[in-house]
């Protein structure tokens, strides 16, 4: 679990260190993008290898239909992100899609793993997230959604996210983790 919640830790500190110490960051200059995305992979590397190693702790057992939600879920959080490169209808309800893209991807996952190791993972990603929108709205409280795109843009953003579904998919199933249930 150490290697898990440093990794939660380390993803923390390294997205939050613009936010929470601008001065620092900034005298950093371009280098500091460099220093944060090593920290970045570094967490994920953490993260993956103590979730990996860790034993497994079940809390609770989560029924099977809950398979079919999350992969729902999967899908509408793919597609936050497609949009949100793309600029689609729905950015300009959601000021933070891909955010809102994470949020439903941590809760999506949580649904689906019972075991203490997700609850720490899952959970405090989805935590992440949550402060970093709460973060960004004070620091930003003023909003200017996005001017309108051709309709295309959606039909590619949905395109995208089904296409990313399937492939990411394939990717559990070929690491021993079948998403169909």
């Amino acid at each position: 679990m150490t290697l898990i919640v440093l990794g939660v830790a380390l993803w923390w500190a390294a997205h939050l260190f613009k936010r929470l110490a601008p001065g620092p960051r900034a005298r950093m200059g371009n280098a500091g993008k460099g220093i944060v995305a090593v920290l970045i992979l570094v967490s994920v590397v953490l993260m993956v290898v103590g979730y990996r190693g860790v034993d497994h702790i079940d809390l609770w057992y989560p029924p099977a239909f809950l398979t079919h939600l999350n992969n729902l879920l999967m899908i509408l959080a793919l597609y936050f992100y497609a949009a949100d490169g793309m600029k689609t209808a729905i950015t300009r309800k959601v000021r933070h899609p891909q955010l809102t893209g994470f949020k439903t991807w941590a809760v999506a996952h949580l649904l689906v793993n019972g075991d203490l190791a997700s609850v720490i993972l899952f959970g405090g990603l989805l935590a992440w997230a949550v402060v970093s929108v709460i973060l960004i709205n004070r620091a930003q409280p003023d909003w200017t959604p996005p001017p309108p795109k051709p309709a295309k843009f959606e039909v590619f953003a949905i395109v995208g996210a089904l296409v990313a579904t399937v492939a990411l998919m394939l990717i559990h199933n070929w690491l021993g983790v079948p998403p169909w249930g």
